[in-house]
């Protein structure tokens, strides 16, 4: 049986199509023309991303599956005060990582927000946080001063133009988040931060833990959902 994951971003769809244990194809934006049994997918869009996902599945005439958090599913517990609350996105990227890693981890996923969640080796979810993902830290400045422009920096450890600057103030709030929330697993645990998402690549170098770059962890878990894992 072939299954059609969609992960439905805030900027982008992104989407994966599975097969048994192996990804057939991957990427961006709904294929034209493709053959699956069923779709199973996750959207924090908005309407107009849903109604182009259910409009997909009723011209394939498979059954969709929408993924919405959980109180427990596929080994992983939901430590949200009110677990349904917890973006869809989120939950299934935690699932994705906890069939890739069986000791403490770091879910951080960089997007046009950055989340920073703690999952623990006996599946429990105990919480994170949600940050403005790069581009919008630099958009803010722009948008909320009088005098710093949109920034087209790079970043440098001691940046001395306020391009460079505003730039690499994004990447070490970002990593500081990231760090100082990995202090809390447990070192005996095999702690490991395991990062995801388009601008994942603006912040994996300057991280000092230890660390794993997957492709797309929430289609992962999009995949470990639909197996039933």
């Amino acid at each position: 049986m072939k299954t059609l994951c969609i992960d439905s971003g805030n900027t982008r769809i992104k989407w994966g199509l599975r097969e048994g244990d192996a990804w057939l194809d991957q990427g961006v934006d709904l294929p034209a023309g493709i053959a699956a049994s069923r779709i199973v997918a996750c959207n924090v869009g908005g309407v107009p991303p849903r109604l182009t996902i259910e409009a997909l599945a009723a011209r394939l005439q498979v059954p969709l599956e929408w993924v919405r958090a959980q109180a427990q599913q596929c080994g992983v517990q939901n430590g949200y005060e009110h677990p349904e609350q917890l973006g869809a996105d989120r939950w299934a990227a935690l699932i994705g990582a906890r069939a890739l890693h069986g000791g403490d981890c770091l879910v951080v996923m960089c997007g046009t927000a950055t989340t920073v969640d703690l999952l623990r080796a006996d599946g429990r979810f105990e919480g994170g946080l949600i940050l403005p993902g790069l581009d919008l830290m630099r958009e803010s400045l722009a948008s909320g001063t009088a005098d710093l422009p949109a920034a087209t920096g790079s970043f440098v450890d001691q940046p001395r133009n306020t391009f460079d600057a505003i730039a690499s103030g994004a990447v070490q709030a970002t990593a500081g988040a990231i760090e100082r929330m990995f202090r809390q697993l447990d070192p005996a645990r095999d702690p490991l931060c395991l990062i995801s998402g388009g601008a994942a690549g603006g912040v994996s170098p300057r991280l000092t833990i230890p660390q794993r770059a997957v492709g797309n962890l929430v289609l992962e878990g999009l995949a470990g959902i639909a197996r039933g894992a």
